[in-house]
Formats: structure tokens, C-alpha cells, sequence
């Protein structure tokens, strides 16, 4: 996902980021409360001063220590609010950044294979950490920052127009620059913010393609490339970061000189009227106080921009992916599929990866229970294509998929999964143990379930001579075992999820002799009494097989 940013009003992030919020009423109300308590607090802090210096000189020395006694104590209670009020936000960001967090990891889940196949892994993984945090910006650095911040200036508006209607008006009057101001830089700071975070994301991309192939960047000395490539996506990330921060501090220096304009006049008028008697010098001390007062929740109003501004960037990456609609979701009402025999009939079907490109034409097919259906043919022919309709990982353009005669497009999609086993070409292993690993599929799976499945797959003994045995924790994508080990654990984890309809994808291709003994061994096992699919390039596995089947071109010849 990249290019020109989503156009979203702030407003309209706002509004999503305070869902999220409203979720967590009691943090959200701690914060609220006080932010408001600090605000109220710090309206009073000129007043002791104001009453002091308008009694003086009659002022007695209990008079001066009660106004002093008052300046202490809203002293210390603002900074207590002060405290209660950033740990109440502390906590509630945390809050909303992992309640934003889980929402878009749960979303990834649902997403099609066909979705993760177009999007890098490292763009979403940045979007699932890094960019949440976006609502727990818009929230408390400008949501609520900015509602204190209008009742802060109603109320001093109140007590300024009170002191002096002229200066009052005055202190308004750089008002509609400041706005022009924001008017004129908004969205050249959301479209910079989103250019800055997509350039972010492209490191991310960078490193998770470089770390995830390892074996082959040493095998063909590509380090320096990567280097290259690494370097290249930080500097146009810092070229983006300039760009936005160029403009953030055009916007801010406008708006110092804004408020420096307003200050100029209040000094001036302010002076003259204090020079000729028209207001007490008191009013004046308290008008001067209340001033930097005023503008500062003004300022805030404005500099809150900046603030969304680079968090809408991060935003609008988030809501990219919460509302990407799934090419593959259960229709309202679906039924779950219950328990089956394991027919499997594909009717008539064409589908593809793009638009106008087929990789299937009107192909059918049919197995019965207990059949297995060797499928070979040239690479690109549509093998894999072909049983990844089975479990749903996407949906053909035409025809049906039909097991037990039900179309798996009418059954719900979890229910339709947990009756399918399948084992990969490449065998995926988890940082886990290796009973964990293996019961991935089943994880209420009792150790003794765990060691028969094993022991079907000839894992067994392999896994007691690892230093913990099934308490080994397996290197990532098992990285500490042989091709026929990680192979013989996957297909022990088939065996132990049970399931009626079992699909495999050359699961001897990339193991040596000796270890492609052991796992057909295991396959016959676990063959008996499933449908199978195996996608074949090996005689070892095509002579298993009750029927073969040759695709070309992406027909059944």
C-alpha cells in the first residue's frame, strides 16, 4: 500500500480515534477529569497575587501570609493534578495503543493469502506496532489537550473581557491569522506525514525481505546490495522527516508571530491605559498573567495540528487495513459444516491472481473419501492453485467447490478449515517446542496424543534425542533440524489434528533418500481413512496415489 494518502478529514480521524477511547470509558474519564482539575487549578494560580498587590499598602502581615498560604497550596495542588493527570494518560494510551494493536492483528489473520501475497510482511508489521500509537496521540496530545484548552480560554475570555473589554477584544485579534495560518498548512502536513511514515515502513520492508533470506543473500553475496538498499530506504525516510519538519516549523514560527503580534498590542494599549488611570494595576498584573495564559491554550489549539497532522499519517495507514474488506469471509448465517466424510467435487472452476489472467479454466474434479489423487504436471501449471481452493484460501472466479456436496462458500470458513490437514513443501515450524509444534493444530492435545502423533510420523525418535526432547524449543522456522526432521514434525501435526481431508504439497521434494524413506513411511499412515491431495514430482509419492491427474496450462489434460 503506498502512494498519495487517503483523504481524510480530521475530524474524521478524530471521530475513529475516539472509539477506540470510548471503549475505555474509565481511563478516558480519569483523564478527562484531570486534565480539567489541572486546568481549573491553574486559572486560579494569578488570583492570591492580584489580592495581594491591590491591598498593599494596607495589607496586614496575616493578610500577605494567607495570600501566600493560597499561592502554595494551588501551587501544590496543580502539581498533583499534574501527576495524576500523566499517569492517567500514560496508562490510558498503553490502553488504546494495544486495543488498536490487537484489532489490526486480528484483521491481518482474516485477511486472504491472497492479500498477504501483495503486501509486505514488514509494512504490516510496522502498521501493527509502530502506527497505533497514532490514536493514543490523537486522543491525548490533541483531542483532549484541545477541549481543555476552549474551556481554558472561555474562561480567561471571561475574566479578561471583565477586566478590560478593549484589551480582551485585542487579545482576539490574531485570532484569524493564526487560522488563515492553519488553514493554509493542514494538508500539506497530512500529506507529508503520510509520505514520511510510508518511506519509515520501507526500512521495515527492507530488513524483514533481507533477514527472512538469510541462507540466500550469503550464498550469493548480496550483503553489500542490502546494504545499499537499507542505506537508500533510511535516506529517503530522513529526506521525508526533513520535508514534514520544514513545514511543521514554517507553521509554528507563523504562529509565534501571530501570538508575539498580539502581545506587542496588548503591551501597548494596555500600557497607555495603566499610563492615564483607566485600569488599576492589579487588573493589569492579572491581565498581563492571564495573557500568556490565554495565548498558551490558544497556541496549543494550533500547535495541535502539528500534532495530528503526523499522527493522521499513521492513522489513515492503520484504517487502510482495518477496512480492507477480506477477499474470503463467511456469508451472514453460515452454518458451521459439522462433521463430514470428506467428498471433495470441484465443479467447472476458473480462477486467478489478476484480473483477465487465469491460472484455472474450467477445471473439475472429483474425489471420492478415502481416494488419493496424485496431481502432476510443469511448474505454473496450477497445482497448488488448485487445492488452496479446497480450504478457502481464496474463492474461484466461476464454478464451485463442493465437499460432501456442500459448497464451502456456505459453511463458516473456521468450521470448513479445522477439517483439513495440510503439510507444505516447505515445512513451517514455529519458535516453539516440539510438542508445541506439533500440536499447533490441537492445542488441548495431551502429551501422550502429542507422542503418538509423533511416533506416526517417525518423529519420535528424532525428538528424544534433542537435548530437552519435546520440551526443545525449535530454532526459528525450525532452523536447528533437518529438511526430513522439520518435514516429519509437520506431518506429525496433520496427523494430529485428524482431519477427514488431508492436503499435501511435495512433501518429499526437498529432503534427501534416507529421509524421504522415513516420511512416505509416515504418510501411508496417515493416509488411511482421508482424502488426500499430493501434489507430486516423486515416484516415491506418485505410486501411493489410487488416481493421477496431469494439469497443463491450467487444465486437467
Amino acid at each position: 500500500m503506498s502512494g498519495a494518502p487517503p483523504t481524510t478529514g480530521l475530524l474524521a480521524l478524530c471521530r475513529w480515534a475516539g472509539r477506540f477511547a470510548f471503549q475505555r470509558p474509565a481511563g478516558l474519564t480519569a483523564a478527562v477529569m484531570t486534565t480539567l482539575l489541572k486546568a481549573g487549578l491553574d486559572l486560579l494560580k494569578p488570583w492570591p497575587m492580584v489580592y495581594l498587590v491591590n491591598a498593599l499598602p494596607h495589607a496586614d502581615r496575616s493578610f500577605v501570609a494567607w495570600c501566600v498560604g493560597a499561592a502554595i497550596l494551588i501551587f501544590f495542588l496543580s502539581w498533583a493534578a499534574g501527576l495524576a493527570n500523566t499517569f492517567a494518560n500514560v496508562t490510558l494510551g498503553q490502553r488504546l495503543t494495544y486495543d488498536v494493536a490487537s484489532e489490526l492483528f486480528a484483521k491481518l489473520q482474516q485477511l486472504s493469502l491472497h492479500f498477504h501475497a501483495r503486501h509486505s510482511i514488514g509494512d504490516n508489521v510496522r502498521r501493527a506496532t509502530t502506527d497505533c500509537g497514532c490514536v493514543s496521540v490523537i486522543v491525548l496530545s490533541a483531542a483532549l489537550p484541545v477541549m481543555s484548552s476552549a474551556l481554558t480560554m472561555i474562561a480567561m475570555f471571561v475574566i479578561l473581557w471583565k477586566t478590560n473589554l478593549m484589551l480582551a477584544l485585542l487579545a482576539l485579534a490574531i485570532a484569524p491569522l493564526m487560522a488563515l495560518v492553519f488553514y493554509f498548512y493542514a494538508q500539506p502536513m497530512t500529506r507529508l506525514g503520510y509520505t514520511q511514515q510510508e518511506a519509515e515502513a520501507r526500512i521495515y520492508e527492507v530488513a524483514e525481505r533481507t533477514f527472512s533470506a538469510m541462507p540466500v543473500v550469503a550464498a550469493f553475496g548480496r550483503e553489500q546490495w542490502n546494504d545499499l538498499a537499507f542505506a537508500d530506504a533510511c535516506e529517503r525516510t530522513v529526506a521525508a522527516t526533513a520535508r514534514l519538519t520544514r513545514v511543521q516549523l514554517q507553521f509554528k514560527a507563523l504562529i509565534g508571530f501571530a501570538m508575539a503580534l498580539g502581545t506587542a498590542l496588548i503591551f501597548w494599549f494596555g500600557g497607555h491605559a495603566a499610563l492615564n488611570g483607566g485600569i488599576s494595576i492589579g487588573a493589569v498584573l492579572l491581565f498581563l498573567s492571564y495573557l500568556a495564559a490565554f495565548y498558551d491554550p490558544l497556541a496549543t489549539v494550533m500547535y495541535t495540528s502539528v500534532t495530528v497532522e503526523t499522527a493522521a499519517g499513521s492513522a489513515l495507514r492503520v484504517r487502510e487495513l482495518l477496512e480492507t474488506q477480506s477477499d474470503v469471509t463467511d456469508k451472514p448465517g453460515a452454518a458451521p459444516l459439522g462433521a463430514i466424510m470428506g467428498a471433495v467435487e470441484i465443479q467447472d472452476v476458473t480462477v486467478g491472481y489478476e484480473p483477465g489472467r487465469p491460472v484455472l479454466r474450467n477445471v473439475s474434479l472429483r474425489a471420492n473419501r478415502g481416494e488419493m489423487i496424485a496431481m502432476v504436471g510443469p511448474t505454473g501449471a496450477g497445482k497448488s492453485t488448485l487445492v488452496a481452493l479446497i480450504p478457502r484460501f481464496f474463492d474461484p472466479w466461476q464454478g464451485r467447490v463442493l465437499v460432501d456436496s456442500r459448497d464451502v462458500r456456505d459453511v463458516a470458513l473456521k468450521s470448513l478449515r479445522d477439517r483439513i490437514a495440510i503439510v507444505l513443501q516447505e515445512p513451517f515450524l514455529f519458535p516453539l517446542s516440539a510438542a508445541e509444534n506439533i500440536a499447533y493444530g490441537r492445542p488441548g492435545a495431551t502429551r501422550e496424543e502429542i507422542e503418538t502423533a509423533a511416533r506416526a510420523a517417525n518423529a519420535h525418535e528424532f525428538i528424544l534425542k534433542l537435548p530437552g526432547g519435546y520440551d526443545t524449543v525449535i530454532g526459528e522456522r525450525g532452523a536447528t533440524l533437518s529438511g526430513g526432521e522439520r518435514q516429519r514434525l509437520s506431518l506429525a501435526r496433520a496427523y494430529l489434528k485428524n482431519a477427514p481431508i488431508l492436503i499435501l504439497d511435495e512433501p518429499t521434494s526437498a529432503i534427501d533418500a534416507a529421509s524421504e524413506a522415513a516420511v512416505v513411511d509416515a504418510l501411508e499412515k496417515l493416509r488411511k481413512g482421508r482424502t488426500v491431495f499430493i501434489i507430486a514430482h516423486r515416484m516415491s509419492t506418485i505410486t501411493m496415489a489410487t488416481r493421477i491427474v496431469e494439469l497443463r496450462d491450467g487444465t486437467i489434460c
